[in-house]
């Protein structure tokens, strides 16, 4: 088959009409997304991985262009999956299913990469692609069955080091009580949501420093799962203390959501310190970042 188009100009032009389609159909969806679910605080990174998504494509335009110019179009497999991405796009929209209409802008990009630049395409931007569900919406039964646990331990070892630490707390549950205080730990605080965006901070993370080596990718995401953990005792802790010294009102207050940028800035600290501590134990034993022993 012949490539789609000979230069930049002319593929601008014939996939011009198509990213107009494409605007029309979901800036209103985002918008509705962005009043609805993404306007809760759980929810509130879906629109900033959307951006990030959109800019990692953007970095890749100039592979991108020249896969839809040299590379073998696939239209009856992107023409299916187009099909069924927007048949996906009318029913989320139609019955409001927040999950089903965010999945179908990713199935629609994906359906276009293979109409326009076939699997040279899709094989280049399947990291935009695939950081882009970190975006959908959890489901409930899920988020209901693994919060709790998940609340229950950070609230266990933010009262156990505090009591070693010598302050006056006590637990019940997920209730923490500090001298005359009562705190609950909410499921922003220590829930699944905090869990799957900082999974994709870290996801970020490998991309943009490129490793080759897949022992060292590998051992970085898996780690996020523990840095998620210390990352949300550390908010907790942060709060409790705030509500200590300076009352309620401190807590619950600008302070309350200052300590979730320290929980996003804790998390991407140890991550980076992790991978470097990483990097040295690599170094000392002579591999590469590709994997291999310098003296193989």
């Amino acid at each position: 088959m012949m490539a789609y188009a000979h230069n930049p100009r002319e593929l601008l032009i014939k996939t011009g009409p198509v990213l107009i389609g494409l605007a029309a159909m979901f800036i209103p969806a985002f918008w509705w997304l962005l009043n609805h679910i993404w306007g809760e605080e759980s929810q509130a990174h879906g629109p900033i991985v959307l951006a990030i998504g959109l800019w990692l494509f953007y970095r890749n335009k100039d592979g991108l262009i020249s896969a839809c110019i040299e590379g073998k179009q696939q239209p009856a497999l992107g023409g299916i999956l187009l099909l069924v991405s927007c048949l996906l796009f009318i029913l989320g929209k139609s019955q409001s299913i927040d999950l089903v209409l965010a999945f179908s802008f990713i199935a629609v990009l994906a359906s276009l990469l293979l109409l326009f630049g076939g699997w040279a395409a899709l094989r280049l931007m399947w990291f935009p692609l695939f950081f882009m569900l970190f975006m959908l919406p959890l489901p409930g039964v899920l988020v209901t069955a693994l919060t709790l646990p998940m609340k229950m331990a950070v609230s266990y070892v933010a009262e156990a080091l505090l009591y070693h630490a010598g302050y006056p707390v006590s637990r019940t549950g997920v209730i923490i009580q500090i001298a005359q205080y009562q705190m609950l730990v909410a499921d922003a605080c220590a829930g699944l949501h905090t869990l799957f965006t900082l999974e994709a901070i870290g996801l970020l993370y490998l991309n943009l420093m490129g490793y080759k080596s897949v022992p060292r990718n590998v051992c970085i995401a898996l780690m996020v799962v523990p840095i998620s953990f210390a990352a949300n005792t550390i908010r907790v802790i942060i709060l409790i203390l705030i509500t200590y010294y300076f009352g309620d009102a401190a807590g619950q207050g600008f302070l309350h959501g200052f300590a979730g940028f320290v929980l996003f800035g804790a998390a991407l600290f140890l991550l980076m310190s992790f991978d470097t501590l990483l990097g040295w134990i690599m170094k000392k034993c002579g591999i590469t970042d590709a994997g291999i022993k310098k003296n193989a």
